[in-house]
């Protein structure tokens, strides 16, 4: 299973914003909603392509209410999470997935929340989260295109 974690906006509380919406409550409904952390909105999907169709339905949404659309593909790594925009160029073959570990972004985790990410290149160990104090850390590999923010 592909997940898709959306993460909210600090202005929006995306749950409601999503499911207060007929659109994307119908695009959502088929799907059993969790939120790993605040302000999230988590669902599994089949496969990388219907996470990736999943995110493409909702972007009038993702636009207006979401900082970050996440994916996690076991196939990839079931560890580490892909950008949105990395997703969709893994699934359309753009990039391999050994290619696509090079650049990432660090999210601390404080208080529940994803707070703003640190970004990196790979090295051995991957490099301490430092922008301020956390309880964990999330890794995400982002597309050159998004590298640094």
């Amino acid at each position: 299973m592909t997940t898709v974690c959306l993460v909210g906006s600090p202005d929006a509380d995306l749950k409601i914003e999503l499911l207060g919406r007929e659109t994307s409550r119908e695009a959502l409904a088929s799907y059993e909603i969790t939120s790993p952390w605040r302000n999230t909105v988590a669902v599994e999907t089949v496969s990388l392509g219907a996470a990736v169709s999943l995110c493409n339905d909702l972007n009038w949404y993702l636009v207006r209410f979401a900082d970050h659309a996440l994916v996690q593909e076991p196939s990839v790594s079931d560890e580490e999470w892909l950008s949105r925009t990395l997703a969709r160029a893994v699934r359309d073959e753009e990039i391999e997935p050994e290619e696509s570990k090079e650049r990432l972004a660090i999210f601390g985790v404080d208080d529940g929340a994803l707070v703003e990410p640190m970004y990196v290149t790979r090295r051995d160990p991957l490099p301490e989260y430092d922008l301020r104090d956390v309880e964990a850390t999330l890794v995400v590999r982002v597309h050159e295109t998004e590298f640094g923010g």
